[in-house]
């Protein structure tokens, strides 16, 4: 496991740095390496969770002191273990993120403190893809932070002014009798802020519409039914806030010879009266390519054959499924004078062999006389 680094070198400050310098260092970073502005990053996700709790331990005085005379383990002893994620952070340090977007007092936080929505896409699938996996890029129509305003709401030369309506509460409390209503403020719309001139983009909301490309993986051995989850590709978060999730619900459209069952891949091959009768060698296609089975001599109608490792993967990691073959002896209907000829012959042949046998029909004719005769011998 790789050791922690240093918290005053991540947030790049002197061991005698002041609170505000501290405080200004992570701002900096918080900006830089917000998840909103790096959807899909990695590495930004590890540095903002990483300043995070760099900024958290040297804050506070006593996390701090523990921190300068004992490392990270010093800090493990005053009961701080990290973050958790992202909405951990966010919690933290509602606050803070207020101040960065610019909204004043941290009573109001939870106002803005609203997470994007999650989106659905429903995504068809050929049954090669679902067996063997596929990455494709598909768009989608969600909400991103602001370009021109980087998700403030505000114009250059705008400002956040207190709601003088609800002296920045953002509720109006009305009296009748000896009740108290309180309602979000009408002026503000609860914000318990006015923006004196809006960013003209995103009216001032921090967020726009647009549609974006998003590169996306799909496993083997996804089914109908198979839902994939895209952290943070969702609707962005409200001035700060986790973005939602994007959901991909698979489909999988029918093949035209395969069906699959579990993780088991069916097919029915034809053969005709001759494979069957005689044996042959038959080329049948799988997901990998043809294959060639061996049809034995005297195959009868509805015989199965299995190939071992030649069906869908398992989603869970377990042994691949198999490929199972069915064979439908196919009885010819326009016969030429020739074959119809030969299976005369055939006929004939069959019949002389069951002269004296007790085949099938026969055990049938005898079972049906004794019968008739000991009912005739009751009565």
């Amino acid at each position: 496991m790789a050791s922690k680094r240093d918290y005053y070198e991540i947030l790049g400050v002197s061991r005698d740095a002041t609170e505000e310098e501290i405080k200004k260092a992570y701002r900096k970073l918080a900006l830089k390496y917000h998840p909103d502005r790096n959807p899909g990053d990695k590495e930004a996700e590890e540095r903002f969770k990483e300043a995070a709790e760099a900024y958290e331990v040297l804050r506070d005085p006593e996390k701090r002191r523990a921190y300068d005379l004992g490392g990270h383990e010093g800090v493990a002893g005053t009961g701080f273990t990290g973050f958790s994620g992202y909405e951990d952070i966010f919690r933290s340090f509602s606050d803070l993120f207020s101040e960065f977007f610019n909204f004043g007092g941290s009573d109001r936080y939870s106002e803005f403190y609203e997470p994007g929505a999650d989106i659905r896409y429903d995504l068809a699938i050929t049954f090669e893809e679902a067996a063997k996996g596929t990455e494709t890029e598909i768009e989608v129509n969600r909400l991103v932070v602001c370009p021109q305003c980087q998700g403030t709401g505000l114009s250059e030369k705008s400002k956040r002014v207190t709601c003088p309506t609800c002296r920045g509460t953002g509720q109006v409390v009305s009296s009748g009798g000896f009740f108290r209503i309180a309602t979000v403020c009408p002026q503000c719309n609860g914000t318990g802020v006015i923006i004196t001139d809006p960013c003209k983009k995103c009216r001032g909301e921090g967020r726009i519409r647009a549609k974006e490309r998003v590169k996306i993986k799909i496993p083997a051995g996804v089914d109908t039914g198979s839902r994939l989850r895209l952290r943070g590709e969702g609707d962005v978060g409200l001035k700060g806030a986790p973005s939602g999730d994007l959901y991909i619900v698979i489909h999988v459209e029918q093949h035209e010879f395969f069906k699959r069952k579990g993780d088991d891949v069916y097919l029915k091959i034809p053969i005709s009266i001759a494979q069957a009768a005689l044996g042959s060698k038959v080329e049948v296609p799988t997901l990998e390519g043809p294959k060639t089975i061996e049809i034995p001599p005297g195959t009868q109608n509805g015989k199965i054959f299995k190939i071992k490792g030649l069906g869908f993967p398992n989603l869970r990691g377990y042994n691949r499924g198999d490929q199972i073959v069915e064979v439908e002896i196919q009885i010819p209907k326009d016969l030429t004078p020739r074959q119809r000829e030969l299976l005369e012959e055939f006929d004939q042949i069959e019949q002389e062999k069951q002269k004296g046998a007790k085949g099938f029909f026969h055990r049938i004719f005898t079972k049906h006389k004794h019968q008739r005769q000991k009912h005739k011998a009751k009565h």
